[in-house]
Formats: C-alpha cells, sequence, structure tokens
C-alpha cells in the first residue's frame, strides 16, 4: 500500500542527488573558467553580442552570420528575468542590460546543463522502471559528462540548450502528454532548426507506444471477456458452488489488473511480428484503425511540422545567416564518423572481446546472410567515402578544432587510410544496431537511422557537437546493464574532459595573420 509513496519519496532524492553532483562540478569549472577566458571566444563572437541587444529590447537587430534561430537568447532573457529584482537590489544595477555579461550569460548552459541531467534521470526510470535508482543516477550523472555534452556547458553555445529541450520533449511524449511535449517541440526548433528533425522522430516514437498501450488495452479486455464467458460455462455445467465461483472471479479480477496483465503480456508476447515489414505493416493497419486518436493526439506536432515547412519556404533555406557556408550538400561519409564516434565513445559495449567474440559467433549461424549484409554494408560506406566525403574550407583552415587534426592526421595520412577506416565504420554500425536490437523493435531502430542520417547527412562541416543528441537518443535505449562498462565510460569521459579543459584554458596559442588568443575547442 505504500510502496508507492516510498518509490516517489526516492525518486525525488535521487533527482536532488543528480542534481547536486552536476551541480559540484559545474560552478568551480564554470568560475575557473571566466576567469581565465572572460572575453566571448569563437562562436561566442556572434551569441554574444547578438543576446545583449535583446536585453537592451533591439529585437530588430540580427547578426547575418548566425545561423540559428534566436531560441537560446529568449531563454537567457526568461533566466535573467529571473535574476534582476535579486541582483538590482544587491548591486544597484540601472538597468535590465546591464546583468547581459558574458559571465552570466554562459551560466544560462551551467542552468541547462543541471536540468538536463534531471531529464535524462527521468527518461531512464521511465524506460527502463525496474532499475535500481542508484544506477540509474550512475547513469545520468555518467552521461552528463558526455565530453561533448558537458565541454559548452561553460560557454554560450546552443548546444546544452538544444538537447535539453529535446529530452525535454521526449520525456512529455513518454508520458504522454503530447501537448506539451509539441510546445517543447517549437522551442527545440527555436534553438536550433535541424531539431525539427528530432521532434518527427519524438512524434513517431510516441505513436509507436500508443499504439503499444492501446493494443495492450484492447488484448487485456478481450482476454478478460472471454475468460468470463468461460467461467460461466463452467459453473453453470458442472455445478460448481458459489463460494468457488467467487475465488474464481477474485482471481480473474486480478489477472485483469492493468499491471499483472501488462507484466504477463511482457513475458508472454510482443505487440508486433519480429520482421521489418512485419512491424510496419501491422502499424500501418492499427494507425489506420486508431487514425481519429492519432490526429487528435498528435496533430500539435503536425501543426509545428507545417509552420517549419513554411518558414523554410519564405527564408529559402533551412539556415538564416552564412548561407553560402552551410549549404545543404550529400555528406554521407559523416554518418560513418559518427557511428566510430559513438562506438569510441561507448567502448566499453562495442570494442571488448566478448563483443568481438559475439560477432563471430552470429556471423557463423547465419553466414550467408551476414555476408550479404556486410558486402552491402561496406559497399555504401566506400561509395559514401570515395564519393560523398567533404572537406570543408572551415574544417581545413581552422586549426583550433580537434576535427583539423583528425583530419590531417588520420583521415588523410595516406590515400588508403580512409578506405581502410571503412571496415571499423561498418563495424561501428553493426554493433550499434546489435546493441538497439536487444532492447527495441526493428522499426524504433530503423526511425533512429533515418533521424540521426537526416540530421548529419546535410551538414557539410565535420562538428561532434552535431552527434550529441543522436548519441543520447542511443546510449538511452542501448540498455547497458554492467556496472563496469559505465564506469569505465565514466573514466573515459573524465579522461578526455581533464584533457579538453586544460589544452582550452592553460595552452593558448597565437596566429601570424590575426590578432588575439586562440584556444583549441571541439
Amino acid at each position: 500500500m505504500y510502496s508507492a509513496p516510498l518509490r516517489i519519496g526516492e525518486k525525488r532524492d535521487c533527482r536532488i542527488a543528480v542534481a547536486v553532483i552536476v551541480i559540484s562540478w559545474v560552478i568551480p569549472i564554470s568560475i575557473l573558467v571566466n576567469r581565465i577566458v572572460p572575453e566571448p571566444y569563437m562562436d561566442e563572437i556572434f551569441h554574444v553580442p547578438q543576446a545583449q541587444q535583446y536585453c537592451k529590447g533591439n529585437f530588430r537587430s540580427w547578426d547575418p552570420m548566425i545561423t540559428t534561430p534566436p531560441g537560446l537568447y529568449f531563454l537567457s532573457l526568461a533566466y535573467i528575468a529571473s535574476l534582476f529584482p535579486g541582483m538590482h537590489f544587491l548591486q544597484e544595477l540601472s538597468s535590465f542590460s546591464d546583468i547581459c555579461s558574458t559571465l552570466v550569460l554562459r551560466t544560462t548552459n551551467a542552468l541547462l546543463a543541471v536540468i538536463s541531467s534531471i531529464l535524462v534521470y527521468e527518461i531512464i526510470t521511465h524506460l527502463r522502471p525496474s532499475l535500481d535508482d542508484k544506477k540509474a543516477t550512475l547513469c545520468a550523472v555518467i552521461l552528463s559528462l558526455y565530453p561533448l555534452h558537458w565541454f559548452f556547458t561553460f560557454l554560450y553555445y546552443t548546444d546544452v540548450a538544444s538537447l535539453t529541450a529535446v529530452l525535454a520533449m521526449y520525456l512529455l511524449v513518454l508520458k504522454r502528454k503530447y501537448l506539451f511535449s509539441s510546445l517543447f517541440g517549437v522551442l527545440s526548433v527555436l534553438i536550433r532548426q535541424t531539431n525539427i528533425i528530432w521532434m518527427l522522430f519524438v512524434a513517431c516514437v510516441g505513436v509507436l507506444e500508443f499504439i503499444k498501450i492501446h493494443q495492450i488495452d484492447n488484448v487485456g479486455v478481450d482476454d478478460s471477456r472471454v475468460s468470463e464467458r468461460k467461467g460461466a460455462q463452467s459453473a453453470h455445467s458442472e455445478g460448481v458452488s458459489s463460494a468457488s465461483n467467487l475465488r474464481k472471479r477474485r482471481f480473474s479480477t486480478n489477472m485483469d489488473s492493468p499491471n499483472n496483465f501488462i507484466s504477463q503480456t511482457a513475458v508472454s508476447s510482443t505487440p508486433y511480428p519480429s520482421g521489418l515489414l512485419s512491424e510496419i505493416q501491422g502499424i500501418i493497419l492499427k494507425s489506420w484503425h486508431l487514425k481519429w486518436e492519432l490526429l487528435a493526439s498528435f496533430s500539435p506536432f503536425f501543426m509545428v511540422f507545417v509552420a517549419f515547412v513554411a518558414f523554410v519556404c519564405w527564408n529559402g533555406s533551412i539556415v538564416l545567416g552564412a548561407k553560402d557556408a552551410h549549404a545543404v550538400s550529400p555528406h554521407f561519409a559523416q554518418l560513418m564518423y559518427y557511428s566510430l564516434v559513438s562506438a569510441l565513445f561507448t567502448f566499453p559495449v562495442h570494442f571488448t572481446l566478448s563483443q568481438v567474440a559475439f560477432r563471430l559467433r552470429s556471423f557463423r549461424e547465419n553466414r550467408l546472410l551476414t555476408l550479404f549484409q556486410w558486402f552491402i554494408a561496406l559497399t555504401a560506406a566506400f561509395l559514401s567515402v570515395q564519393f560523398f566525403s567533404i572537406a570543408h574550407p572551415y574544417l581545413i583552415a581552422d586549426n583550433r578544432h580537434y576535427p583539423f587534426y583528425l583530419w590531417r592526421k588520420i583521415i588523410r595520412y595516406h590515400w588508403s587510410t580512409k578506405y581502410l577506416l571503412v571496415p571499423l565504420y561498418t563495424y561501428s554500425w553493426f554493433s550499434i544496431f546489435s546493441g538497439l536490437a536487444k532492447s527495441q523493435q526493428k522499426i524504433w531502430t530503423l526511425a533512429y537511422f533515418l533521424a540521426t542520417a537526416a540530421t548529419l547527412i546535410p551538414a557539410p562541416l565535420i562538428e561532434f557537437r552535431y552527434y550529441t543528441i543522436p548519441f543520447f537518443f542511443l546510449i538511452l535505449h542501448s540498455h547497458i546493464n554492467n556496472n563496469k562498462s559505465w564506469l569505465l565510460m565514466g573514466t573515459l569521459y573524465l579522461v578526455v574532459n581533464c584533457f579538453t579543459m586544460f589544452m582550452f584554458l592553460f595552452r593558448p596559442f597565437f596566429w601570424d595573420h590575426e590578432a588575439g588568443t586562440q584556444r583549441f575547442i571541439w
């Protein structure tokens, strides 16, 4: 009777624990970064002045070099508005715009990083309700250390805000709060326009969950009716006693309760047949049967999508500024880079002896099918690398970014290197799909792959920051159960974070052709 309140209390304590742990490193490192790098750096030279214009109420001002919508600046305005009364009282600030310093604007992302860690915990516990609270807390904390997310927590970039909005949108869909989820979808698109793809992916996941829950409810009702009819026929034919009938009715009632029925269904059956085509066919049929319910629930997402398409038609492009430098290009090799980077950041899952042995066993069991799959995948990967590998001018010319060195020292080290990496890219994708297959429907995996492809392929510039959202969806649904794997991943993240922050803060350098201090950055 009292287990549910206890569970709620435990979850509240774990959320607080996650927030406290994240705050424990966010505050000191933020202070250190702002002390050593007080002035805007890299893309901050565009974002910070634009946010300051908004603080002054000048909403007509827009820097043509900014490629993303103004969602981050609106968030900062709301955040600073909450700080203004207290700071005005303590420091006697004369105007609202006086608070909009680089330091305060950066703390927008610091706050959002704490919120995103709590959202990650909530999503983990929703997807895996049987998971121990302490383990869920550990997973949320380690994911908060993911290097691409962690590093930009301390700068005024759009990445942390973008991830936070997408996670909130996804959590609300999982909780079947579709209208509020679509509102966070609007926010996510206002922060970064490519999030329209993840809004569509989240809506697709919501449709799958909606159909699954409706099917379970219908199966429960049908089984209940069958049980009642069988009980009545048995009682009439055999003349069982009223006490026996009462016991049977009680038993039937217990089995028809939602928790008992769902637990039985989860073990004994699956919502869809195992084949991908069968899954798609079943979902289409169920969607048609539930078309009015789905339309009522998910029409807000459709309205957001229509508004986005109208904006793109009006703007003439998906990007706002610097359109020539960010023109949409068929960069299929980007998918290859993403698979390897994601697999390396989860290396205990993909690059272990047990995982390699599993792949070899799978090859022996389905030799012909596996050979065909590898042939198709390798062919597609070779074609992507050969014909759709883009060396963006920003990548070649800017030695402040780590992809610059990876491109020159690894991919372009020798003419054959990019081809020698193809089997590694292919293995990474096969390993990723194998991990998802253990816990997700095939159609979910297909939707995830298509969303990732739609996000990354049009991007001509190799930016590991673009991998953050697909990586979080990947790791949240891979259901990594081994504590050792999580600890190894956490150790890797800590090492990478210490190295990148040390290089950023304490290894500055200078350019001959441009004044100012230069720093290494993702």
